[in-house]
């Protein structure tokens, strides 16, 4: 499917398109195109689908919260990696 964007930098997408993935979508720049993500009304309830019973009874705050430990973990690995290259 090919489309243009209209003189406002708009792009039209199909019925059939927004019926199938919504009205919603993450725009991705990548180094050779531009991609377009649907984004689920319910962000979570789009994730469940997606990997199933995968996190089973957890609770939306404990996987913020996980995920925030995660990447706190890592900004601190990467400072502590850098502070030692620094080092040498």
């Amino acid at each position: 499917m090919s489309k243009s964007a209209d003189e406002r930098g708009r792009i039209y997408l199909p019925k059939d398109v927004r019926e199938r993935f919504g009205d919603r979508y993450r725009i991705v720049e990548l180094p050779s195109h531009v991609a377009l993500f649907p984004v689920d009304e319910d962000p979570l309830e789009g994730l469940q689908a997606a990997v199933g019973d995968a996190f089973g009874e957890t609770e939306a705050d404990d996987l913020k919260a996980d995920a925030r430990e995660a990447v706190s973990r890592e900004v601190r690995e990467e400072a502590e990696a850098r502070s030692r290259d620094d080092g040498e």
